[in-house]
Order: C-alpha cells, then sequence, then structure tokens
C-alpha cells in the first residue's frame, strides 16, 4: 500500500478496520446476505418479504408531503409497486426515470394502497443475475459495500492460503476433509443460492467450523507461545528464610527470628482461610523460582484476597527487594493503602523502610519525596493508581508487581508496570532480572472456557471459599414506582446504627437517557430524610472531596452514601447494611454483584434492592430479566461469572484484557468447547513437532498483535 498521506479515503478506512493484508481481507467475513440470485413477481410476495423484482418505471415524482420525498412507481407485468426514497441525490432520480428497467430490492410492505418499499436497492436490469448471494460485510460511513466487495475478493485471491493445520487435526475433529481453509472462505464470502441460511446463521456449516477450528488453535498456539517465552525470562528468586509452608496457625507473638511474612500473620487480627492458605502457598512457591511468576488470583468478593496479596509483599521485601500494588481508582488504592500501612509498617519501621503512595492528585512537594523513596528503595511497598507506571517513577528494585482488577487496566498499563524492574540508576545488580513476577487479581472470577483460552497463558489460584462471619445478602428486585418503601426500609436500618448505599448509573441528566442522576438523587434523600447526614460521591468531585465523603462514611457519621460506580470494588465498611442500586436494569451482571458485595460485610442482616425503572409499562428487556434473575437466584461469583458471560459474550466480558489483540471472531466459547479442547491438546504437539507450521498459522491469524496476549 502507498504511504499512509496517499491513501484515499476508502484505503484509510480499510486501515482503520485492520484490513492491512491481504489475510486480513480474506478473514473479514460478511455480516449477513442478500439473495439477489432471484427474480421475485409481486403476485407471488408475500408482506413482510424481502424480495427482488424486475419492473419498468410507469411514474417519478417528487412529493412535498408528509415530507420531501421521491415517489417511483414500477410495473413488473404481475402488479405494481411504489418505491419510496426519503433521501435521494439527483443522478438518482435520473437513474429511475419513466421508461426505465430496474431491479429493485427491498421488504415488501403492503396496505390498501398496495405494494410499496422504502429505500430499496435498485439498480439498472441489464445483465446476468448474480450465481452467489451477495455479501453485507462490517464496514464505516466512508467504505462502500462496492468498495469493500472489491477490496475483499481481491484480497482473498492474493492471499497466501495454504494448510497450516498439523497432520491429522482435521480428522480427529471431524471436519470435512474437502473444506480446507481456502475453499471455507471463497464459500462464506460468496455462498450458492442453494444454501441453507440457518446453517450460514449458526455457523455450524462445515465451512464455519473450520473457521472457528484454526481460529481456536491460533489462540492456543499464541497463549502457549507466550508461556513458554516468559519461562526463559529471569526474575529474582525470592526465598525465604523458612521453607515450610504459610502456617495454618499464627505463630506466637516475640519471635523475631520469624520471615517477615509469618510475622504479619502474627500480627493479623483474624485468622487465614483454608483457602488464602492454600493460595498463599501457591504463590510463594512461584516467587521462589526465578521464572517470573505469572498468576491471576480470582475471588469473589470479600473472600479476602488484599491479605493474600500482602503475603507475597512480606515475601518479596524480606528478600530485599520492592514490590509495587497498582489499583484501577483512587478509592481502591487509598482502601488498599489502609489496610496494608496498618498491618505492614509496623514490620517495616525498625528495618527502616515505609509504604510509600503515589497517585496523580498528589501535591508536588509530597509526590516529590515519595518518588525519592521509592528510588532509594526505603519505599518497600509502593501502592497508587496509573501514577505508579509514570516515566519519572524509578524503582530501585522491583521484583514483585500486583495488579488490582486487572481487567480495569489496558495491556499497555499492565506492560509498562512489569517495565519497571530494571528502572533503578545505581547499578544495582539487577542487570539479570528481565521481569518481575506479576500477581494479577480480580474480584470476577473467570469461567472455566475463558480461563482455557483468554486466561490460557496463566496460572491461577482461586479462593472459594469467604472468610466466617460474612452474613448472606438477601436480593430483592423492586419497581421504581415503590421508591417510598425503599426510602421507609432506609429509615429502619438508620434507625438501628446502620449505614446505608445508594448508587446512581449517571453524574448528570441525559436526554438519551431517562435516568435519575446522583444529584438529584442526593437531594432528594436529604429532603427525606431529616436529620440525617447524606453524602454524594462520584467521580467528577476532587480526590479531597471524595476522600472526605469516605472518611465520613467509614467512620459512621454518615448514615447513607448517594454513589456512582466509583464504590464498585474496595470500599469495606462493615457497619453498611443495605444497598440499593437505582436503574439496576442499566448494569452489567458482575458490576451489581460486585455493588452487592458492599454490604454484608459485618455481622448485621443485610439487604440489596435493585431498583428497576417501571416507566414503560413496569417491562423489562429479555437481557435485563436474565441479569436480575441471576441475581436473585446466586449469591456465587463464580455462577455470576457464568451467566455473565452467556449473556454478553467473551468481549465485553473480558473488558481491557485484550486491548489491542484480537478477541475470538469466529468461535463462541459458549457452544465450541469440543473444537477449544482439541486446540488445546494440540497446541503444544504443533510447537513441538511442527514449528514451523505453527508460527505460520500464528502470524496468519493474529499478525503482530499476538505481543499483546502476553500481559
Amino acid at each position: 500500500m502507498p504511504p499512509t498521506q496517499a491513501l484515499s479515503a476508502p484505503q484509510k478506512a480499510l486501515l482503520k478496520l485492520g484490513l492491512g493484508r491481504d489475510i486480513d481481507l480474506a478473514l473479514h467475513l460478511p455480516l449477513r446476505y442478500e439473495d439477489e440470485t432471484r427474480i421475485v413477481k409481486l403476485r407471488d410476495a408475500r408482506e413482510g418479504d424481502t424480495v427482488q423484482i424486475e419492473a419498468t418505471v410507469t411514474a417519478s415524482e417528487i412529493a412535498y408531503r408528509p415530507r420531501r420525498q421521491l415517489v417511483v412507481t414500477v410495473d413488473d407485468g404481475s402488479d405494481t409497486c411504489v418505491l419510496r426514497f426519503f433521501s435521494f441525490y439527483p443522478s438518482q432520480q435520473k437513474a429511475l426515470a419513466v421508461g426505465t428497467r430496474i431491479r429493485a430490492r427491498g421488504e415488501l410492505k403492503g396496505g390498501f394502497l398496495g405494494w410499496q418499499m422504502v429505500h430499496p436497492t435498485c439498480r439498472a436490469a441489464d445483465g446476468d443475475l448474480p450465481d452467489a448471494l451477495t455479501p453485507v460485510y462490517p464496514t464505516s460511513a466512508s467504505l462502500p459495500q462496492s468498495y469493500l466487495r472489491k477490496a475483499v475478493l481481491g484480497g482473498l485471491k492474493r492471499a497466501e492460503l495454504s494448510d497450516t493445520l498439523p497432520p491429522g487435526f482435521a480428522q480427529e475433529i471431524g471436519l470435512e476433509p474437502e473444506w480446507d481453509l481456502r475453499r471455507s472462505l471463497a464459500f462464506l464470502h460468496q455462498p450458492t443460492p442453494d444454501t441453507s441460511l440457518a446453517a450460514l446463521e449458526d455457523r455450524s456449516h462445515p465451512a464455519w467450523q473450520r473457521l472457528k477450528a484454526e481460529e481456536l488453535l491460533a489462540q492456543q498456539l499464541s497463549q502457549l507461545q507466550s508461556k513458554r517465552e516468559r519461562a526463559r525470562l529471569r526474575a529474582p528468586a525470592l526465598d525465604t528464610v523458612r521453607t515450610e509452608p504459610v502456617q495454618a496457625l499464627r505463630p506466637a507473638q516475640g519471635e523475631r527470628n520469624l520471615p517477615l511474612h509469618e510475622r504479619l500473620l502474627a500480627a493479623l487480627p483474624f485468622q487465614l482461610t483454608p483457602a488464602q492458605r492454600r493460595v498463599s502457598e501457591e504463590i510463594a512457591r512461584d516467587l521462589a523460582r526465578n521464572v517470573p511468576m505469572h498468576r491471576l488470583l480470582q475471588g469473589d468478593v470479600g473472600s479476602g484476597k488484599t491479605v493474600v496479596a500482602a503475603l507475597g509483599a512480606a515475601i518479596a521485601i524480606d528478600a530485599g527487594w520492592q514490590c509495587a500494588l497498582m489499583a484501577p481508582t483512587e478509592i481502591l488504592a487509598q482502601q488498599h493503602f489502609g489496610k496494608l500501612i496498618g498491618w505492614l509498617e509496623p514490620l517495616l519501621a525498625p528495618r527502616g523502610q515505609r509504604v510509600a503512595w503515589l497517585t496523580g492528585s498528589q501535591k508536588k512537594k509530597e509526590r516529590g519525596e515519595m518518588l525519592q523513596l521509592v528510588a532509594s528503595g526505603e519505599a518497600a511497598l509502593v501502592i497508587g493508581t496509573h501514577a505508579v507506571i509514570q516515566d519519572q517513577v524509578r524503582f530501585r528494585n522491583l521484583a514483585l508487581a500486583i495488579i488490582d482488577e486487572q481487567h480495569r487496566f489496558g495491556v499497555a498499563q499492565r506492560l509498562a508496570l512489569r517495565g519497571k524492574a530494571n528502572s533503578g540508576q545505581d547499578g544495582l545488580a539487577c542487570t539479570d532480572v528481565e521481569e518481575p513476577h506479576l500477581l494479577m487479581m480480580t474480584a470476577t472470577p473467570i469461567p472455566r472456557t475463558l480461563a482455557m483460552s483468554y486466561y490460557a497463558d496463566l496460572d491461577v489460584s482461586t479462593i472459594d471459599e469467604l472468610p466466617p462471619g460474612r452474613t448472606p445478602v438477601v436480593t430483592k428486585v423492586v419497581a421504581d414506582s415503590r421508591r417510598d418503601e425503599v426510602i421507609e426500609r432506609i429509615r429502619g436500618q438508620l434507625a438501628q446504627g446502620r449505614q446505608v448505599y445508594w448508587v446512581c448509573p449517571l453524574i448528570e441528566e441525559s436526554e438519551a437517557l431517562d435516568l435519575s442522576n446522583a444529584t438529584a438523587t442526593h437531594e432528594a434523600l436529604s429532603a427525606a430524610l431529616p436529620g440525617v447526614l447524606v453524602g454524594l460521591l462520584h467521580s467528577r468531585m476532587t480526590p479531597a472531596e471524595k476522600k472526605a465523603a469516605m472518611s465520613l462514611f467509614t467512620a459512621g457519621t454518615m448514615g447513607v452514601l448517594v454513589s456512582t460506580t466509583v464504590i464498585e470494588v474496595g470500599v469495606d465498611v462493615p457497619n453498611a447494611s443495605l444497598m440499593v442500586i437505582e436503574h439496576a436494569e442499566r448494569f452489567g451482571l458482575s458490576q451489581l454483584h460486585q455493588l452487592r458485595g458492599r454490604v454484608g460485610r459485618g455481622a448485621a442482616a443485610s439487604a440489596c434492592v435493585l431498583l428497576y425503572s417501571s416507566g414503560d409499562g413496569g417491562r423489562l428487556g429479555e437481557t435485563a430479566r436474565a441479569r436480575l434473575k441471576a441475581m436473585v437466584e446466586t449469591a456465587d461469583g463464580f455462577e455470576i461469572a457464568r451467566r455473565d458471560l452467556e449473556i454478553r459474550g467473551p468481549g465485553e466480558f473480558l473488558g481491557a484484557r485484550q486491548s489491542g489483540a484480537a478477541l475470538l471472531r469466529f468461535a463462541d466459547l459458549a457452544t465450541d468447547t469440543e473444537l477449544l479442547d482439541a486446540a488445546r491438546r494440540q497446541a503444544p504437539l504443533m510447537l513441538d513437532r511442527h514449528p514451523a507450521l505453527a508460527e505460520k498459522h500464528v502470524t496468519r491469524w493474529l499478525g503482530g498483535r499476538q505481543d499483546f496476549l502476553k500481559a
């Protein structure tokens, strides 16, 4: 392709769609198909059918009522039909002059005045009919279908499509041998008219099966390559003084010769659960190796991931290295900072070490002091937001990077944190360290099929039990017409000395979405609850304002906190016993579950009220109904995650995890598990026995994007 500045608008649009290579064009498959292979007589048509007719224009005029439109009457010899165009060009009007023979394709609508089509596709009735269905591709405004069709067919003709599947793979998974990649793609771009549209739409056709199998194999190969490449890198071996597993019981106080992580255990005001001990041991074993850990720690809301992260940090610090913890929001980072400084600083102070705090809202002087602590190594643990990965932050010897709510960060941000391993300036002996250990945490459990595919390069630790004392949260779905009853319930909770969250989805009014805003709700609740301090928290407040509001709520001074979803993760107020989520039908399932997890953190009976809009006669859409039904039926985060994946699909579920990398375009994790299993089995065999073929296969399907999967 010529230099970018010399490209035409359609060529630039192609690049914007990621269609720069011939193989990219060949793999750009249609959204749907139009049947232009047949002519249907109007007398044989039924209302609602999308048909192609061949007819002569008998009248053509511009009408002005009820609005300006081009009205064209045509006759196909069996009946007449009116074609209406509400936007049109003079050239279009000229092409539809009286006496012209045309082909028109569109949806037929009947009525007292006879047949009509609105904005049909029209062309001159010359030449033979096509012998294949006409593809309709995903495109953009500056890229006409006609241009894209020619570009795709050209790319398909030029693309190198030799077979890259390992011997026997196609037969093992039941692929029909005659449907190789080239034939499959050629067919899906131009299916024959006798093809079952159902088989094309549900992707059960042998051509679709071939593409799905190849795509899943490419993904598995890429993930396995990433894992093997990482295994060749070097990270510091963070061995502890003792080699026994993390203790089930806290050691006696005063054992100064114990490793730091065991002294942390001794100082904690609670016992670890068996699940916390198990995952802590998995992490400790990883840290003791000189191969970079790449582990995902998943656990339901409130399962105690923070203390597991603290134990990992203690191991790194005890071995003489630094640890960084990055959280997506300042509120969550502050929550971690408050816990970890309380647990670790008393143990670090005698060693002359500190816990540092880095956020974008810091004053210049405080930030400068923190940067100095990090660079000198005096800050053994650094906690913060995206500020942790900024260029001016230089670690003396970073060995462990912890990322909380990892799906909220982009790939580039995670890569930047891992790149801090060698940011020190003093020539410390860390030149052999190519990569820090990486621990990613999520309260959104990963369903099995996602763990097998998008997270195949990760080791996964699961905290599958909650600490004792967590009260079950009762979930109720309530129409917002019963808002007064909900406010009465709030009064009852406040009278018992409890606290309440009220979550709104928007900060300010939107004409597009008829949603109550946090500010208006705050005013209404303040008026309805005289004598009660009702607070407000949203993302446009300054960090100081947010901190002040959270401090009042945490201290118990504030009875009700009206908030947007900034309190989704990390906020821990055991006295809060009621969560009201307004316009719950607008939230995702995992987000609803995260919000519900803000209550039930103490001994008091807790409830979550899902208020839904009854403005449309109280009716909910199918997806919203499925979400709210799941919330009522289960509090199990793993079951919630499974249903969320079913409802939303992997693209939305994963969020920023795959920024810059191709999500599965053709395979469906819900229905193609057999193909996924086969791809998982074949990937290591193919890498070992046919490495050149494996490289060619991954390059074909992912291009340069496989690098992003390493994050």
